[in-house]
């Protein structure tokens, strides 16, 4: 049998270039970070520094989400096939607590902390990010700078109920994300039903509440950075986009740490199984881009395009058509036929197509909103990005080198997973 094909002891050893790597990653992404608030004293490149942190640490959260979206689906699929491969997804829960507390702190630091900017003919004490929203006096009346569409909003647009709202569902994910990790490690000590059927129950209380609460997430976070406009598809925006680069990154973790003599149970199978869902959720974002996309296109009415409006002018019109490039025809022809997700060149290639696009997606959700003026691409949109990969690869591999095996190895459906084949 298959099962005895494998040492199920076998433990991941992060040393050598791995970790070499991951630190200089780290180095660089500090570098970056501190070019854009020390070498450029202006205020608009401390905006632009903040909204690349943003970026960042709102890709890292989802990534690590996406992670334990992924084992909760996969236990109320009551899924076989995916069993070999769970120890990635469970060091991306693992790391969720860290991508959560960095996010909290940039979220913090950017709605807090305030620098002067004139609003409408007046000088007012700005926040660095949700300026839209957050600057003192929008939501009062009598105020020079009264806005009536931000205090029709401010029961939720506020500074208290954002930012704890914020931390309450950001708890809940790490929280469930930590649970499931939990029972994986103690039904690998005891065996049985128990572990796994407590892991169902809870699987199946986060997929409700992760259902609800992510597009209130994804508004609060992103959508609001341009508090006047909204779109009741944009939470299954995010969502879509946070699922499929999530999923490239286990994709590529795999195929990387296979390629250097791990996880050699994982056959062709599992990763067409998985290159399929990547497929059909690049299919699905790209379904909820356009559908977003051209209602607005189409009915033409100014307090809605004005948000494709300004995506539209000269320096972000390339990139708005590169991220429809990127997400969907690139996956389209790399993913469609059965023999490329089958292959770990090819995947790993799309896959790193998909991570690259979805950054270019979060920039084109961002960047607009904060960066009224000023507009660039430089150091610290790639330095950050680096920095935040290598911070990201440091701590996940830090926290798969910490499983006693790479396998889960009493899992009530292992020996179907070890025996996946497609045909």
């Amino acid at each position: 049998m298959a099962s005895h094909q494998h040492s199920f002891n076998e433990r991941f050893e992060f040393a050598g270039k791995a970790k070499t790597l991951s630190l200089a990653g780290i180095v660089i992404g500090v570098i970056g970070i501190l070019y854009g608030f020390l070498v450029d004293h202006s205020e608009l490149h401390a905006v632009r520094t903040f909204s690349n942190l943003l970026l960042m640490s709102y890709y890292f959260v989802g990534i690590c989400v996406a992670g334990v979206f992924f084992l909760a689906y996969q236990y109320m699929a009551q899924a076989g096939w995916s069993v070999v491969l769970l120890r990635i997804p469970q060091a991306f829960a693992k790391v969720l607590v860290y991508a959560v507390i960095i996010l909290l702190v940039i979220v913090g630091a950017g709605l807090f902390l305030t620098h002067p900017e004139h609003h409408e003919g007046h000088e007012v004490m700005s926040p660095y990010l949700y300026s839209h929203w957050a600057t003192d006096g929008l939501a009062k009346e009598g105020s020079p700078i009264y806005d009536a569409i931000i205090a029709g909003k401010s029961a939720f647009l506020n500074k208290p109920f954002f930012y704890g709202s914020l931390i309450v569902m950001l708890g809940l994910y790490t929280w469930f994300g930590m649970l499931l990790v939990r029972y994986s490690n103690n039904e690998d000590e005891i065996g049985g039903m128990f572990n796994y059927n407590k892991a169902f129950k809870m699987s199946a209380i986060f997929l409700v509440i992760f259902g609800f609460t992510f597009p209130i997430y994804a508004f609060g976070t992103i959508m609001s950075l341009e508090a006047h406009w909204f779109s009741t598809m944009f939470g299954w925006y995010n969502l879509a986009a946070v699922h499929v680069s999530g999923l490239a990154v286990i994709a590529v973790v795999l195929i990387l740490l296979k390629k250097n003599g791990y996880f050699s149970w994982v056959n062709e199978s599992h990763l067409q199984d998985l290159g399929k869902l990547i497929f059909g959720f690049s299919i699905f974002w790209t379904y909820v881009w356009f559908a977003q996309f051209f209602l607005t296109w189409y009915a033409n009415m100014p307090e809605e395009s004005v948000y494709f409006y300004k995506r539209w002018e000269p320096e972000y019109k390339w990139w708005f058509w590169l991220n429809i490039v990127l997400n969907f025809v690139a996956p389209l022809f790399l993913l469609m036929m059965n023999d490329n997700k089958r292959s770990m060149n090819r995947m790993l290639l799309a896959c790193i197509v998909i991570i690259i696009g979805h950054w270019l997606d979060y920039y084109l959700m961002i960047m607009p909103g904060t960066m009224e003026s000023h507009r660039e691409f430089g150091i610290t949109e790639l330095f950050t990005f680096i920095g935040f990969a290598g911070l990201f690869t440091f701590l996940m591999l830090s926290a798969l080198s910490k499983f006693e095996s790479l396998i889960p190895k009493k899992h009530p459906f292992l020996d179907e997973s070890l025996h996946h084949h497609l045909y």
